[in-house]
């Protein structure tokens, strides 16, 4: 699979990322994107417990119109080390394209960190929702049973402010995780066509120009013929029904598949794509009611084989590998070391 946007993390920040794992060195560490590289931007020391110097440590790092990642340590450690918060800023006085960047990126430097260190994840535009209080209310609500995700509470609002639930041309917002750009009316009848089970998969673009997701393609496919549905040129959204035989039963399963051909498209185009994608499946599950059992990412039409769809759909459960452990020498002493060379030349060989 693909970087989102090719954006790496920076050799000097990979060696702070180590030690900040391995160690209690660093209590906040800043990153932002310069030249199409994750680095360090700044970093903070420990000097009390976590929550008695977090507002001093990680508001000052907040710049008013420049987006950036804050890693902040807790005290709390799991079986890999420390436990980290990962904070994404993103001011709303904030350009476009930098919203675009960072939120495309996030992925990449969450994986780049390691995912196993971080314990929870917050998203802010306003400094109150990233200080103290703001995470411990993120807290309380993860807490509270059956917590809205921060895509599903964006839906809600979005759903209260305009008094109606369809989707259409005339509105476009911005979400905590992207660019929720609506989708043509075209597209929303094959997507509802879909649902009801009428057609059997749906192809859809983004139209940067007109800031509009439209429809692209709903002919019959095939397992076998989804390769050739997919643009080797060009990133698009697939939603494809995938019928096949499960212990013995016959079932159906919604895929939904992100190609993104490699670097053969512009950096913009993997950014857009990448910002509108969480905002669009989150419209296709929640307001259209179409459930995705499976969301997948590709580089080549190649990987889209029918094994490869149910292996995805029905992960193997591997069982606990036992770790290789080197055979001891034998017991005792083993004599003197024994160097063997070829004779020379005026030795006789033996």
């Amino acid at each position: 699979m693909s970087h989102q946007t090719g954006i790496r993390a920076g050799n000097e920040l990979r060696d702070i990322f180590a030690s900040a794992k391995t160690g209690d060195q660093y209590r906040a560490i800043k990153v932002i994107i310069e030249n199409e590289q994750m680095i360090l931007g700044e970093h903070r020391k420990a000097s009390k417990k976590w929550d008695q110097e977090y507002d001093s440590l990680v508001l000052p790092l907040l710049e008013d119109e420049n987006p950036s990642y804050i890693l902040y340590r807790l005290d709390s450690t799991n079986n890999q080390g420390y436990e980290w918060i990962f904070l994404t800023w993103s001011p709303d006085s904030a350009h476009v394209r930098s919203k675009m960047l960072y939120a495309a990126t996030r992925a990449t430097l969450k994986s780049e960190f390691g995912g196993g260190h971080i314990k929870d994840e917050l998203f802010g535009t306003t400094k109150e929702e990233l200080n103290l209080c703001g995470y411990k209310k993120y807290l309380v609500s993860q807490a509270a049973p059956l917590p809205l995700t921060a895509a599903e509470e964006e839906l809600r609002q979005i759903k209260l402010n305009e008094g109606q639930t369809d989707i259409g041309v005339d509105t476009k917002h911005q979400t905590l995780q992207g660019v929720a750009f609506p989708i043509h009316q075209d597209a929303v009848a094959a997507l509802k066509s879909f649902r009801d089970k009428t057609i059997n998969y749906v192809q859809l673009e983004v139209d940067a120009q007109n800031e509009l997701i439209r429809l692209c393609s709903t002919e019959p496919t095939k397992v076998k013929e989804l390769p050739k549905r997919i643009p080797d040129d060009t990133p698009r959204y697939h939603i494809f029904n995938f019928k096949h035989s499960h212990e013995g039963d016959n079932l159906e399963s919604t895929v939904f598949i992100y190609s993104m051909p490699g670097y053969k498209c512009s950096i913009k185009d993997r950014m857009l794509y990448s910002s509108c994608k969480i905002p669009f499946v989150d419209m296709v599950e929640n307001t259209l009611k179409i459930e995705i059992e499976k969301k997948l990412e590709i580089d080549t039409p190649d990987e889209l084989t029918e094994e490869f769809l149910y292996a995805e759909v029905h992960p193997k459960q591997h069982a606990h590998k036992i770790a290789f452990q080197k055979p001891h020498g034998p017991c005792g002493r083993r004599g003197r070391r024994r160097i063997t060379r070829p004779p020379g030349p005026d030795e006789e060989e033996v």
